[in-house]
Order: C-alpha cells, then sequence, then structure tokens
C-alpha cells in the first residue's frame, strides 16, 4: 500500500484525488508548452514573435483594403531584446485590442472558411505571453482607428490562471500615424537567428509584393519596396463542402439547422449542393440506409398469362371484365419491363388500377391492390419449369444438407445464374457456379422481406456465405476477386427505393442514420468548392516577387488549379528563378510559403520539402547527387499552399503536413514551372553550342576567303553573309546608296532559317529620315532620330526597310526578337 493509501485508506483515495483535479485554461497549457507555438528558446522566440506581429499586421491592412507599410525594429535593452512593430493598418477598437493582444484563442477568423494567415488567435497572445514570462514586463499597445482623433494606449499582459487580458495601463493618446497598431514587447532572447530573421522578411516580402516592409536590427537595416499597387483579391467565406465534414460536425449542425426536410439542409449548410446534388446524395443515403431493391428479369410476353392468371385469381367482386383487363394491363406492363423490383410493381399495380377504376366506374381498394401486388410478385420470381431451364443450369450437385435444394429451378436461380456467370472467371464450370447460384437464391428467398430489400453489406453476407458453401462442398476456390465482382454486378441490378428520408428532427437523434448521410455525401461526386474563399499570388506576381528579391537570369511560375483536401479548397503555386548572382554551389534554395507566410523552420518535415526531394530534377538539368534529394545549382525554387485550412505538423505552423492530394499539386505545380527552365537550359545549351560554332566559322572563313582571293584574284566574298547562310541565321544588312547630297539607306533583312521570325528593328540616325517605307514609324528624341520596324519574314524570305536622310547622316541599328546567337547584323 502506497504512503497516500496508508494515510488516508482506500475508501479516502478517490475523494483525495478528486479534490486535487481541476481544470486549466488554454493560457495556462501554453505557458508551459510554449515551445509548441515555436517560443521554444530566445532565438527562434525572437523570429517567431516577428513572424506572429508581421502576419496579423498584413491580415488587416489586406482586410481593409490598404497597401501595408510595415516597420519592424529590434533593440538592445539591457539584459532584453525589445521588438516594436508599427504598421498602417486600421486599427483596432478600444473594447476589442486588451482581448487581440491578452486572450489566447481570441480572434475573427477560426470559424470562417476562407483563406488568412492566422486563424486561431493563439499567434500574437501568444508573443505577449512569452515576453511576459521572460521579462516580467507587459505589452505596450497603441493603436489609432481610421478617422479617430487620438490613439488608445494600453499596457497588459495574459492573465494565465483566467486567459483574460489583465490591463496596467489604459489611457489616450497622440500618435504621428493616420491609422494603424504599434506594438513593443521586450523578452529575453539573442540574434543566433539573424539568418532566419532576415530570411522571414525578405520571403515576406517574395509572396508579398504589394507589401513595404523595413526591418532595422542592431547590425543590419533592410527595406524592401513594394512591387505592385495591386491588393491580393478580396476573398469570401464558403460554407463547408460535404466530402470535408465529419460525422459529430454534421451531427451537430442538424442539431442548429433551421430546415426541416434533408434536402433544404444539404442545399442551405453546404457549397456545391443544389436541388439535384442534394436528390444524388438522398440517393446514395437511401441506399446505406434502407438498401436497395432487386430487380428481378420479369416473365417473358408467352408467359405473361401466368402474371395474369396469378392477379385475376386474386381478385373478387369487381366484375369479370374489370377484372380480366385489371390483371392483363399489371401482367403486360410488366413483360414490357427489362427487370422490376418490388416498389416499381407497386408503382405499376396503383396505376393500372386507377385507370382501370376510373374506366369501369369501380374502385380497387388497398385489399384489392395488395393481393395484386403480392400475387404478381410471386408470380414473377416463383417457379419456373424445369424444361426452360438449359441442361448446364440443372446439373446442380448438392448435399443432402444443402438449403438450396430444390425440386424445381426457380426464377431466381435463373436470373442469379446469368449474373454470376457472367461476373465469374470462365475457369470456373457451369456446374460449380449454378451451385453457387442455388445456394445464393436459397438465401434470398429465406430473407424475411420478400421484397428483397438488401444493403450493400448484406449483400456481401450472402455471397460470402453462399461462396463458403460452394467452397465446402464443391471443394472449388471461390475467391475474394469473384465475389466482389458478383456483389457489384448484384448490385448494379438492384434498384433504389423511393422512400422518404427522416425530417431532419428525425436524423439528428439517430446517429446511424446520420452515419448513413455522410457516407452517402462523401461517395456523391460534388464538384470541387468555389475558390473565392482563396487569393493566390498568381503566376505573374510570383515572378515579380522572385524578380523584385533576386537578380537571375530566368524566371518561371506556375499557378495550378484548386483542388480539394477534406473538403477544404487550396491551390498550389510555385516559381524558379536561376542563374545570375544565385548561388551556384550547393543545393538549390528552396522557399516554402502557406497563405503567403514564410516557413522558416522545420525544413526537413515539411511536405514541400519531401516533395522536392523526390523529383528527378536531373530531367530538369540540374544536378541531382544520387538521383534523389535536393538538387544543385544557381537556383531559387519557391512553393506557396493557399488553403481555407493549411493542414500543418504542429501548432507553431512550420511544416505542411504530408497530405497526398497537397503533395501530388505541389508535384505538379513544381514540374509546370521546371518545364519551363529545362526550355531555357536546352536553348542556352543550343546557343552556347552555336555560338562556339560560329566563332569557329568566324576565324576559319576569313582564312578561306583570303587564300581563294589570292588564288582567283577575284575581290574576297562578303564573309558575314556566308555566316549567316551556313548557320541558319536572320541577316540585317544596311545598303547605302548615295545621290548627290541624298542618300537611300535599306535595311534588308535576310532570313536563312525554315521557321518564321518576327523582328522589331530600330535604326537610329543623325538626320531627319524622309520617304520611309509602309509600316515603319520615326520618332524624334535630342537630335536623333529613332525610326521602329516591325518585320515578320517567313523562313527563307526577305523583307526590306527604306528611307532617305543626307549624305553626313550615322546609323546605328538595334535589333530585337531574335537571339543573338542566331542573328547576324552587317551595318
Amino acid at each position: 500500500m502506497t504512503s497516500l493509501q496508508s494515510t488516508l485508506g482506500e475508501e479516502g483515495i478517490a475523494e483525495e484525488l478528486a479534490d486535487n483535479q481541476r481544470a486549466i485554461s488554454i493560457a495556462e497549457f501554453f505557458e508551459k508548452n510554449k515551445h509548441m507555438l515555436g517560443f521554444d528558446s530566445g532565438a527562434r522566440g525572437l523570429v517567431t514573435a516577428v513572424k506572429e506581429a508581421v502576419d496579423n499586421a498584413l491580415d488587416a491592412a489586406e482586410e481593409a483594403g490598404i497597401l501595408p507599410d510595415i516597420y519592424v525594429e529590434i533593440q538592445e535593452a539591457d539584459d532584453y531584446y525589445r521588438l516594436i512593430v508599427e504598421d498602417n493598418g486600421p486599427g483596432i477598437t478600444k473594447e476589442s485590442l486588451p482581448k487581440v493582444f491578452g486572450k489566447l484563442l481570441y480572434g475573427s477568423r477560426f470559424h470562417a472558411r476562407e483563406q488568412a494567415r492566422g486563424q486561431q488567435g493563439i499567434g500574437i497572445s501568444a508573443a505577449v505571453l512569452y515576453s511576459q514570462l521572460t521579462s516580467g514586463k507587459p505589452a505596450k499597445i497603441t493603436s489609432r482607428t481610421q478617422g479617430s482623433a487620438d490613439a488608445q494606449y494600453f499596457e497588459l499582459i495574459v492573465d494565465t490562471d483566467e486567459n483574460e487580458p489583465e490591463i496596467s495601463v489604459a489611457e489616450t493618446t497622440t500618435w504621428d500615424r493616420p491609422h494603424g497598431t504599434r506594438i513593443e514587447l521586450e523578452m529575453e532572447a539573442n540574434m543566433r537567428a539573424r539568418g532566419q530573421l532576415h530570411d522571414y522578411i525578405k520571403h515576406t516580402a517574395v509572396v508579398n509584393p504589394h507589401a513595404r516592409l523595413e526591418l532595422r536590427e542592431p547590425n543590419a537595416h533592410f527595406k524592401f519596396e513594394r512591387a505592385t499597387d495591386q491588393l491580393p483579391e478580396e476573398t469570401e467565406e464558403i460554407r463547408p463542402h460535404p466530402h470535408g465534414v465529419e460525422l459529430g460536425t454534421v451531427i451537430k449542425m442538424l442539431a442548429a439547422t433551421d430546415s426541416h426536410s434533408v434536402s433544404g439542409f444539404l442545399q442551405e449548410e453546404f457549397t456545391r449542393v443544389g436541388k439535384k446534388t442534394a436528390n444524388t446524395i438522398i440517393d446514395e443515403f437511401r441506399d446505406r440506409h434502407y438498401g436497395r431493391e432487386m430487380a428481378w428479369t420479369p416473365p417473358e410476353s408467352h408467359e405473361a398469362a401466368d402474371v395474369a392468371t396469378a392477379v385475376e385469381n386474386s381478385t373478387a367482386n369487381k366484375g369479370a371484365k374489370a377484372t380480366t383487363d385489371f390483371a392483363e394491363g399489371i401482367a403486360d406492363t410488366v413483360s414490357n419491363r427489362n427487370r422490376i423490383a418490388h416498389h416499381q410493381l407497386s408503382t405499376i399495380v396503383e396505376n393500372v388500377a386507377d385507370n382501370v377504376g376510373d374506366e369501369y366506374g369501380t374502385t380497387f381498394g388497398s385489399t384489392v391492390r395488395e393481393k395484386a401486388l403480392e400475387a404478381a410478385w410471386q408470380s414473377i420470381i416463383g417457379h419456373q419449369e424445369a424444361a426452360d431451364v438449359p441442361d448446364s443450369e440443372q446439373a446442380v450437385l448438392a448435399d443432402e444438407n444443402d438449403v438450396a435444394v430444390q425440386e424445381n429451378v426457380s426464377r431466381i436461380v435463373a436470373d442469379l445464374y446469368a449474373l454470376c456467370d457472367d461476373a465469374t472467371s470462365t475457369r470456373k464450370d457451369d456446374e460449380v457456379v449454378h451451385a453457387f447460384a442455388v445456394r445464393l437464391a436459397g438465401t434470398f428467398e429465406d430473407h424475411e422481406d420478400q421484397r428483397h430489400r438488401l444493403t450493400l453489406n448484406d449483400l456481401r453476407s450472402y455471397v460470402d456465405r453462399a461462396a463458403d458453401l460452394t467452397e465446402e462442398y464443391d471443394e472449388v476456390v471461390f475467391g475474394d476477386t469473384a465475389r466482389e465482382n458478383v456483389t457489384d454486378a448484384i448490385w448494379n441490378v438492384m434498384v433504389t427505393v423511393p422512400d422518404d428520408p427522416p425530417l431532419v428532427r428525425e436524423l439528428a437523434g439517430s446517429r446511424d442514420a446520420t452515419s448513413d448521410l455522410v457516407e452517402g455525401m462523401r461517395a456523391t461526386n460534388i464538384m470541387a468548392p468555389p475558390t473565392r474563399c482563396l487569393s493566390p499570388i498568381t503566376s505573374d506576381l510570383v515572378e515579380a516577387g522572385l524578380k523584385k528579391e533576386f537578380d537571375a537570369d530566368f524566371y518561371a511560375a506556375a499557378t495550378r488549379d484548386a483542388g480539394v483536401s477534406g473538403g477544404d479548397p487550396f491551390i498550389v503555386e510555385a516559381g524558379i528563378a536561376y542563374g545570375g548572382d544565385l548561388q551556384a554551389e550547393g543545393t538549390i534554395d528552396v522557399l516554402r510559403f502557406a497563405n503567403r507566410v514564410p516557413l522558416v523552420y522545420q525544413r526537413g518535415a515539411c511536405a514541400t520539402t519531401d516533395v522536392v526531394k523526390s523529383i528527378g530534377w536531373r530531367n530538369y538539368g540540374l544536378e541531382q547527387p544520387g538521383g534523389s534529394g535536393l538538387p544543385n545549382g544557381p537556383a531559387v525554387l519557391m512553393i506557396h499552399v493557399a488553403s481555407t485550412n493549411v493542414p500543418f505538423t504542429s501548432e507553431s505552423k512550420d511544416a505542411v503536413a504530408n497530405v497526398p492530394e497537397i503533395e501530388d499539386e505541389i508535384e505538379l505545380a513544381i514540374r509546370e514551372a521546371a518545364r519551363e527552365l529545362k526550355r531555357y537550359l536546352n536553348k542556352r545549351r543550343s546557343m552556347q553550342k552555336r555560338r562556339k560554332k560560329q566563332n569557329v566559322l568566324g576565324k576559319i572563313l576569313p582564312e578561306m576567303a583570303e587564300k581563294v582571293a589570292e588564288v582567283t584574284g577575284r575581290n574576297q566574298p562578303d564573309i558575314d553573309d556566308a555566316i549567316a547562310r551556313i548557320m541558319n541565321n536572320v541577316l540585317v544588312e544596311r545598303r547605302v546608296e548615295e545621290n548627290g547630297d541624298q542618300t537611300t539607306v535599306t535595311l534588308a533583312v535576310e532570313n536563312h532559317s525554315s521557321t518564321g521570325e518576327t523582328l522589331e528593328v530600330t535604326d537610329i540616325v543623325t538626320d531627319e529620315p524622309t520617304g520611309l517605307s509602309d509600316g515603319a514609324s520615326v520618332v524624334e528624341m535630342d537630335g536623333e532620330w529613332f525610326i521602329s520596324w516591325e518585320a515578320d519574314v517567313a523562313g527563307g524570305d526577305e523583307a526590306t526597310l527604306e528611307y532617305t536622310v543626307s549624305t553626313d547622316a550615322t546609323f546605328d541599328v538595334d535589333v530585337n526578337g531574335v537571339d543573338d546567337e542566331k542573328l547576324t547584323v552587317v551595318s
């Protein structure tokens, strides 16, 4: 016995333990588990605090339609570091400000299904908590809302016992900003993560090209100007998607909805669900909740008399003619069907009874109709003569204990035999398949519901039972594949029943029924969620952001179409910068982003990194030692995941979880951008070979021309023209003809390649030109005339530009639209 038990006795231990138990607040929890939020060290804690403050500032400014201007300063303050973050956002009201900064899980975005950097309302209040834990000092916050004459100033901490702000100072003050928010925190920290801090600010500038960012710290000062005045597209909140909700959530939604019908509930509470989709979901629900009814093959037309006789014998006191027409009407309608289920036969009986009753002025009551329905159904599924069954179907090998042994072979057996024979392997002989069909038919006939209404699970259990008996008595293998194929074949001819689904209030009280509804929702093919809740950067601005911060030779970007994971829409974007001033040694630099926020830590735990490593980069022109892992080369690769609910691996939101749908889209986005890189590198290598060959010709041909001229006694040929022809280049050649004090200038473009080219030719002359060819234009600037001309020249063709100037004029031509390696200019 433990010391506590010995003191209290066995009866008192439970009461003592109960007295020691109490609830804890979320703030108290994270006070002891701050590492979960990214505050696990002084170096990382400082970076995380900057990240949370900047993310809040960006979100606030964008929501107010303001181009963000954000200032971050880090100062040394005795034994601590002081963090100051200012923004030009809309400000925070006096009533909300203390809770925003002093209460964990206080926020406006948690329940909203739209893209946002922060959602839980933990980040900035966690930074305040970390500050007070390490320095003991309160957060100092100033905020001024748009249009306010004064600003509000607070000093506060988080009361971790109650998870409420504890305010020490609250006063009105002045501030030079017309609107915005300023927070000042002192914390125990260090600058060992300076690199990560700089990367965070720089990478934030890359994916937020509309923002102006400034960082000032003890040893550095950076400014990142905005590359565009275009704010991200405004997002709209959407309703949940049926493919993403869980059972408990649906139960809660059913209890809260104002809808009475399941159809209304689906259309009102979910996105992408209209009346047609709601009906499909309800049919899927019916299949799971009520089961389907087996649709049997009806008697042939020559056997319709049997059905008519059965109905006629069951009908009394309606007059001979009316009874005959009633019976024959049912029989004829049944014989025209390929298959028929019990509820379909019921509808036929109802319709024929109404029509014949109107014709003869009599009433076929519910009792008559029920007897007619039962008679017709028994006739449809009843026995047919053994002579009508193929010989192969009559050879039934069964033990005397086999419950499926019958004197006559029923219509059900014949129907099931045909389905099973088509669904099973040709290696199973007819006797085995027929024996299986007999046993399966016996299970149907023994079913207490003569409508033969079954769920898919019930049907599979029937098939398994018949297969097990066949394996036992016939000593053959009836494997899982055969069982699945037979189940599918029968299920596909079964018919969804028309029973009305329960009302919402009835559904809300039944967990099993709600589970069937959730499964029906997931089984229905529903359009992906709308993307108006997302605000991707777009490929153009991804390129603009990369160009703004990285001096490279090549840029490419790709934005994928929206996907859906767990009911939440998401979009993946990728961008690549290559060459230029980028570091050539070592692996490429991978920039990871989620909802426009850089992911600085836990690179190795991120799905993004896993996908990058799995791609064969040699196919795209980058070195990859060993054929896997991060490639080497002077390149920057950025990946951005935008979603209403990014699946992070932890509360610190440093890495994206390995969700297959998101990983697939990340790979496709990367490959789309990488294909552009491959084309660029292939072209560059081709141009390098072309340049090398052209240089060799440039050395050899002049020597050859000189020797030929010596031997023949003729003038040396035009080497440039020869090189252009040999290299299949585009030749731009100036021809000048002087006539007194006037000079006629001709710019001839000869395309010696096999493909058409479009050239932009600009000739700069020092005299005003006249007599320009059609299609050319001229602009005078600072005493020079710029003649602009665009020429479309097909392969093997020539185009010319002519104009006249004075004899003293000088010329300078510039040609764009053709790679230098494919261009020869003679002027």
